[in-house]
């Protein structure tokens, strides 16, 4: 039997890569993101069968229908990666205003909310039960890079969002992981090659690393028997300054 995996933030970076290597491991992908144009793009570069689906996550009557289509076409979903995410330019607190914090928080929280909502509810519902739901955490859901207290308030939540589904996800089978990524070569960390600030106020160049490993990890994460799981999984470049001294910083 085909599996089915949804993939949010498809159409770019890490979703486009993590999307690319789940349909050649097999599975039937949909492609869930913003712009119909860069889904486009990423349905191009996938081996087996895929949809599209542009939505905003951070729509609940929008999801809802993404997953009532899903059961009236499939019956089932076996694969969340939660993914779909956004930042805003570095701030500190007060020069944030409420607009941006609720644009960050409604995508990055009340989005993952709503997408593993929906998946948790038809895994629990179709038969065979369960299922593996993969959160996107970031490395700023354990530290925070300068000027970041929106997305890094978001990726702290989604840890504990994280085991929270582990936890209520065991009577039905569905299992709950989260993947912390740091500084993955994609569109939105061509600055890191360029120079970012630091908590020491510096600006520094950073490594990055290749995001194809990102997708390996996923794909073998998805292939565990529902019996195991990662609870907690950090990839990131090796030379980033994330392990050492005080002056940890992280990608988002």
């Amino acid at each position: 039997m085909t599996k089915i995996a949804v993939v949010t933030g498809a159409g770019t970076g890490v979703g486009q890569v993590v999307s690319k290597k789940l349909s050649e491991d097999g599975m039937h992908v949909m492609l869930v993101g913003r712009r119909t144009e860069k889904l486009e793009e990423t349905k191009i570069l996938c081996k087996n069968n895929v949809d599209i689906c542009s939505l905003d996550v951070s729509n609940p009557n929008e999801v809802e229908n993404l997953y009532k289509n899903i059961e009236e076409k499939f019956g089932r979903v076996d694969l969340l990666f939660n993914n779909a995410g956004v930042g805003i330019p570095a701030k500190t607190m007060d020069e944030i205003s409420f607009d941006e914090w609720k644009y960050v928080v409604d995508i990055n929280l009340n989005g993952m909310f709503l997408c593993a909502k929906y998946t948790f509810d038809l895994m629990k519902r179709q038969d065979p039960q369960g299922g593996r739901i993969i959160n996107n955490g970031s490395i700023s859901s354990m530290t925070p890079r300068p000027g970041s207290i929106a997305y890094t308030s978001t990726k702290h939540a989604i840890t504990g969002m994280t085991k929270s589904i582990s936890l209520d996800g065991r009577p039905f089978k569905i299992v709950c992981s989260q993947i912390d990524i740091g500084n993955a070569e994609t569109p939105m960390t061509q600055r890191m090659k360029e120079g970012v600030p630091q908590a020491s106020g510096k600006i520094e160049v950073e490594p990055v690393f290749d995001a194809t490993h990102i997708a390996n990890a996923i794909s073998a994460i998805s292939k565990m028997p529902l019996d195991t799981n990662v609870l907690n999984m950090t990839i990131m470049a090796n030379d980033m300054p994330f392990v050492g001294r005080g002056w940890l910083i992280v990608f988002f």
